[in-house]
């Protein structure tokens, strides 16, 4: 199974086009140790020809050019694409937006959960991927089903799974407290097996928390992509970037107690790879303590472009 990361950042990406921080400046001037990221999305295959990608980022059609294995065939027609199938994991603009990406006349697939495909179904920019060419298939979750798109069965099962986090902030009702409206299927995670070998991965770019059924459905996993949007609760507020902290955002921290670094220690993961990094994150500086504290800790932090193969 070919897995490969598309893109590595958060919302905006990195640097983020209307962001003067040190990691975006510093990117912005080519400094070394800053390397650019595109927002978050992964492409996977059993067989390196049909691709599912996971999450739809605005940045799909740069990120289509510059990985070869999703460029159309000439042997295959006049139009044609290895991408069967997109599979989003909410409703956030940096996941599903990119869709749009894939118009004209092109079949392919879209899965997602019932409240997620209401975003699409309801959305008019979204009619331009025609019916008749772009089914959508509803995930349901906790059960594994095959994916499939334009005819191809892609030899992948995928199960999804409610993990904590946040409706998407454009569909946040202030009146609804604390949850903002957040109900099951506005976030999950994905576990993607590749039926012939049994070999698989998780794939979780968004999370509030490590609760005890997300760690009792990891733990043993041999690669597990994760929210790495933040290292600190409260970067984005010190860095005078945004009020808001990680746990207002949906996006659980790196450091501290609760983080991803502590909750994951025990887990017995194989590998562990952070991806939706966000531009405020200070491990994007390849230099710093942050990121000597991540690695030491046997994480990798997830870059454009990064292929995995299990």
């Amino acid at each position: 199974m070919f897995v490969r990361v598309l893109g590595a950042g958060a919302g905006g990406g990195f640097p983020q086009w209307n962001c003067t921080c040190r990691n975006c400046q510093s990117a912005r001037d080519g400094k070394p140790g800053f390397t650019p990221r595109t927002q978050s999305s992964l492409a996977v295959s059993a067989d390196g020809q049909s691709w599912a990608l996971l999450n739809a980022s605005p940045d799909l059609r740069q990120q289509i050019a510059a990985t070869p294995a999703l460029h159309a065939k000439p042997e295959h027609g006049l139009r044609n694409s290895p991408i069967k199938a997109v599979v989003m994991t909410n409703g956030d603009v940096d996941h599903m937006s990119g869709v749009i990406n894939l118009r004209e006349a092109q079949p392919f697939t879209i899965y997602a959960t019932r409240r997620v495909l209401g975003i699409v179904e309801d959305n008019s920019i979204f009619r331009i991927l025609a019916d008749n060419m772009v089914p959508h298939e509803e995930l349901p979750l906790g059960i594994a089903r095959p994916l499939t798109g334009a005819g191809v069965d892609l030899g992948l099962d995928c199960e999804a799974f409610d993990v904590p986090g946040k409706i998407a902030l454009y569909l946040e009702d202030a009146s609804a407290g604390p949850s903002f409206g957040t109900t099951s299927g506005d976030t999950i995670g994905l576990k993607i097996t590749e039926r012939a070998t049994g070999k698989s991965f998780f794939y979780i770019p968004g999370c509030a928390q490590l609760d005890d059924a997300l760690k009792a459905r990891i733990t043993g996993a041999s690669h597990v992509f994760f929210d790495g949007t933040l290292y600190d609760d409260d970067e984005m507020v010190r860095a005078g970037l945004m009020p808001k902290t990680g746990p207002r955002m949906g996006h659980i921290s790196m450091s501290g107690a609760n983080g991803s670094i502590a909750t994951f220690r025990d887990l017995g993961i194989g590998r562990k790879i952070y991806v939706h990094i966000n531009n405020s994150n200070p491990v994007l500086d390849e230099a710093s303590q942050e990121r000597q504290t991540v690695e030491a800790a046997g994480w990798d932090v997830g870059f454009d472009g990064m292929e995995v193969r299990l």
